[in-house]
């Protein structure tokens, strides 16, 4: 008894230390027991529904600790404001029950995830040196006698995600979308279910709630698909991201100067693997986890490597968020139609924040002169308007997409240039080959010349990243005098190139810092950032390429084999998981054994955190 006692603490207690993960041989006799206990109660709604959300409360706990409270809180609150919108008679109280909602979640939302950003505003405009109070540790330390940090907020893990899917159901219901769930244990199981709790997907109601008064059904395919999605992210997550992470992409990205500027940009582009390896293996252990329960999950990404464009690359990832941000953000802005007040609110509160941050006077005057310059164009060219309110629209929702993950310059610079990136694309196919052709050619021309009289290492990759693309479009230009004919391999392999090339450079701001305490993230993911540039800007060492390409041979072989397995036919991938699910049962669960067994081989000795539970 004396033993057992201490082994039930461990269990039932939060262990910051060893949070509950996908990838520990824990999480998987948690689930067997869980399924255990579903599988006896799965026909009795109500009580299959009621468990499950007691379940994914423990599961968060494990994850969370005393940070369960926030949790809880955004159940009640967003229940039963769900119900005052519903049963509102007129419009203005709709909107203010909606109002209220908004501002509740994103203040609860803000406090734990902005506050170091916004004093750090408040400190540079009035010159204060204010810190951050954790009032939530302070109550904790009063009512529980536990011992948290009064000075440090630390984020709650996924609040982002159970926050923003709380929004969505509450907008749902005031759009007459969906009814508000009637018992507040089955709100609670939509809200909370553990497989996709923490790190998404994001789940729309008029999805998920209909699933809450369905009997549970798992046929003998669906067995099949749920592990085999399972299989395939621990997969993604063990083989290839905490290999990638572990071996090699870390210590470069802590060290930049150590390395030389190859070793950095392989870093660089096996960081856009171990990202997406990392995220989307979440994703698919949720989506087989839940399928095993008989309940469906969104698909959070479309092989998005494989797009032909930045904006092609967001439709293919994270596509609930995505999604989210398009319809609670982008269209309610104007999206492709018009600009609003909204609009213009966030781009000068965005413009506002970079100015003084920036403290610079140079950043102040080229915001003033783009907006100048726009509003003239505008004016001048009413045609225009249209194009140009629809990419403020797009630019902006990128900048708070940015500041969706955090807040902090690195977030801010990344979602920028994605914006920038799907506006000049637009931009740019408008033109003409032969338009084309002669600006990326000024353009490479100009760089180079500045790289070689600055000795600038941004100048030096700009300059060659042009050049790649002032290649290809004159390659065009000429094959165009021969034929009429488009070479449709040809042009999808070049524009996958060019935007997973985009995508993994503006992943340098993204990466760099995102690990870190806010209050500290701001100045080392501009540090790492500048000195990353610097090496793979600077001049290398050719002779030695050969010998450090053998020295990486592993993680660039991973690195291929991950690409291509990304890159097959998306219906050659769906044929092997069909016949992977049509495989007898005790077939499947050798194979799943076994793979699991190979799957384990690769596992460092610390488990890795999934990169998206940081937000």
């Amino acid at each position: 008894m004396e033993q057992l006692i201490p082994y039930l603490t461990k269990i039932f207690s939060f262990d910051q230390e060893t949070p509950l993960l996908f990838t520990q041989f824990y999480f998987w006799g948690f689930f067997a027991i869980v399924f255990a206990v579903f599988a006896l109660i799965h026909k009795k709604l109500l009580l299959r529904n009621a468990f499950l959300f007691f379940v994914s409360l423990f599961f968060y706990y494990k994850t969370s600790g005393s940070y369960l409270c926030i949790l809880i809180f955004t159940v009640i609150f967003n229940f039963l404001l769900a119900k005052r919108i519903h049963v509102a008679h007129s419009t203005i109280k709709k909107k203010l029950w909606m109002i209220l909602v908004v501002i509740v979640n994103l203040l609860t939302l803000s406090y734990f995830k902005y506050a170091y950003f916004f004093l750090d505003v408040i400190n540079n405009i009035f010159h204060t040196d204010l810190r951050v109070y954790n009032f939530f540790a302070a109550a904790s330390n009063k009512m529980f006698k536990t011992t948290s940090l009064v000075d440090t907020i630390i984020l709650p893990v996924g609040i982002s995600f159970f926050i923003f899917q709380a929004i969505s159901y509450c907008v749902d219901v005031y759009r007459q979308k969906v009814k508000p769930v009637s018992n507040i244990l089955d709100f609670g199981f939509y809200l909370t279910f553990f497989p996709q709790l923490v790190a998404g997907p994001i789940v729309r109601a008029d999805v998920f709630i209909p699933q809450l008064y369905k009997t549970s059904y798992l046929s003998k395919r669906s067995f099949g698909i749920a592990v085999f999605w399972i299989l395939n992210g621990l997969a993604k997550k063990i083989i290839m991201s905490d290999y990638l992470s572990t071996n090699f992409v870390d210590r470069v990205f802590d060290n930049p100067l150590l390395f030389s500027g190859f070793e950095n940009l392989l870093a660089l582009f096996a960081y856009s693997l171990q990202v997406y390896a990392d995220f989307s293996g979440y994703t698919d252990i949720a989506i087989g986890v839940a399928l095993l329960m008989g309940f469906h999950l969104p698909r959070n990404f479309n092989s998005p490597y494989k797009a032909l464009t930045p904006t092609d690359f967001w439709r293919r990832w994270h596509m609930s968020l995505s999604s989210w941000l398009r319809d609670y953000l982008y269209i309610p802005l104007g999206g492709n139609r018009r600009a609003s007040f909204g609009t213009f609110f966030w781009i000068a509160i965005i413009a506002i924040i970079c100015i003084i941050l920036s403290e610079s006077l140079l950043v102040a005057v080229a915001i003033l002169t783009l907006f100048i310059y726009l509003a003239i164009y505008a004016a001048l060219k009413p045609s225009s308007r249209k194009f140009i309110t629809t990419n403020m629209n797009a630019m902006t929702t990128q900048l708070l997409g940015g500041l969706w993950h955090g807040a902090s310059w690195n977030f801010m610079i990344w979602g920028g240039l994605n914006g920038f990136g799907q506006v000049v694309n637009k931009i740019w196919v408008k033109y003409s080959v032969q338009t084309r052709a002669i600006a990326i050619f000024i353009l490479c021309a100009i760089t180079s010349i500045l790289s070689q009289k600055l000795s600038h290492p941004l100048l030096t990759i700009i300059a060659i990243w042009s050049a790649t693309i002032f290649v290809g479009v004159y390659c065009n230009m000429v094959f165009r005098i021969f034929t009429t004919k488009t070479i449709r391999w040809i042009y999808v392999s070049w524009n996958v190139f060019l935007t997973f090339v985009f995508i993994t450079f503006t992943r340098l701001f993204f990466r760099a810092g995102s690990n870190l305490d806010p209050a500290e993230a701001n100045d080392v993911a501009w540090d790492t950032a500048t000195k990353m540039i610097q090496q793979i800007g600077s001049p290398w060492n050719t002779h030695a390429l050969a010998s450090m390409a053998y020295e990486y041979k592993h993680i660039i072989g991973v690195f291929f084999l991950g690409m291509i397995i990304h890159w097959l036919p998306e219906n050659f991938k769906r044929r092997y998981r069909i016949a992977f699910a049509s495989l007898p049962r005790p077939i499947q669960i050798l194979g799943a054994c076994l793979a699991v067994f190979f799957i384990y081989q690769f596992m460092s000795a610390d488990s890795q955190p999934f990169i998206y539970f940081q937000f």
